[in-house]
């Protein structure tokens, strides 16, 4: 089964917690695919990820461009795991087919009440479905502690 954690945004918004999530994915040797809400989502995302910070370097492309099978870290608004990627991540609510992967990050704006009521149904449905299951929260300095 797949160990899926949950990363409840509260502190710090999906554009700084991202390239950090995905610098400790690339540090371990692993392949990500991270699927978006909306094609125009991920063009966002890809620019993000060339801009973030100026010392440091993400490796990655979206299923738009050319050598996408390449990619260490692939951006794609579906399921379309091109590069071989163990690593999902979940943003804007996306889906994937959880059992293709050994790892999902499902990353959610806490201080939406829609997205935090549909991160808390894909929670359960995946403890029912028997994945391991894991929920991270923010501290008060944007750290990251496990909660309950």
């Amino acid at each position: 089964m797949t160990e899926v954690s949950f990363y409840h945004l509260q502190r710090a918004p999906l554009e700084r917690v991202l390239p950090k999530l995905l610098e400790k994915v690339v540090e371990r040797g692993l392949r990500a695919l991270v699927i978006a809400g909306s094609e125009e989502r991920v063009e966002t995302l890809n620019r993000l990820l060339w801009t973030y910070e100026q010392r440091s370097f993400l490796p990655h492309g979206s299923v738009t461009e050319p050598h996408a099978e390449a990619q260490p870290i692939l951006l794609a608004a579906r399921d379309d795991n091109r590069n071989g990627a163990k690593v999902l991540v979940l943003v804007d609510g996306a889906e994937g087919d959880l059992a293709a992967y050994e790892r999902c990050l499902d990353v959610f704006d806490g201080n939406d009440a829609t997205a935090l009521t549909a991160a808390r149904a894909r929670f359960t449905a995946c403890k029912r479905a028997g994945h391991g299951v894991s929920y991270w929260q923010q501290d008060g300095e944007g750290r990251w502690e496990r909660g309950d």
